[in-house]
Order: structure tokens, then sequence, then C-alpha cells
């Protein structure tokens, strides 16, 4: 069954290559979607594929990469966009 989950990351997520962190997971987990810093300071990541493989994306983002300081995690099923590939987006 396919999912779509949209994540917002708070703590230090910007200038550690979370982003790019993310892109290779999505890529290994054969996920769609993208990864993006906002603004804010927060990190939002858009994921959709295979549930158990969305499953996994949710704890690898939950610890991030090895210099991200994570102090909050939200995140939110949404409806199925059928992304066609995995980006990270700059602002």
């Amino acid at each position: 069954m396919k999912k779509s989950y949209k994540m917002y990351i708070t703590g230090t997520v910007q200038g550690v290559f979370f982003r790019d962190f993310v892109k290779e997971e999505a890529k290994k987990l054969g996920l769609k979607g993208y990864v993006r810093n906002l603004e804010d300071g927060r990190l939002e990541i858009w994921f959709e594929g295979d549930g158990k493989k969305t499953e996994e994306m949710i704890e690898v983002c939950k610890t991030g990469p090895k210099h991200a300081s994570i102090r909050r995690v939200d995140v939110q099923e949404e409806s199925y966009q059928d992304f066609k590939e995995f980006k990270a987006l700059t602002i």
C-alpha cells in the first residue's frame, strides 16, 4: 500500500548536510518527494512510496545525519501526490 507523509524537523538541521542525507536515504528506500530548508530554520520533508519503506524513512529522519541536533519532529500523513523523483529543493 502506498503512503505519503510530510515531516517538519526542528533543531540544528540546516548547514549539517541534512538535505543530502535525506535525499540519499530516500533513494535507498525507493521513495519519491522532496526535502527543503524553510526560512524559519526547520526542514520540510515530503516523501511517499511503499508503506513499510515510508515507516523506515520516518525513523531515519528522527535520527538524522551525524552533526544534526533534532529537537522536534512533526509527522502528518498526506494524500498521495505521485511524485516522480526525490529532490533536494532550495528556498
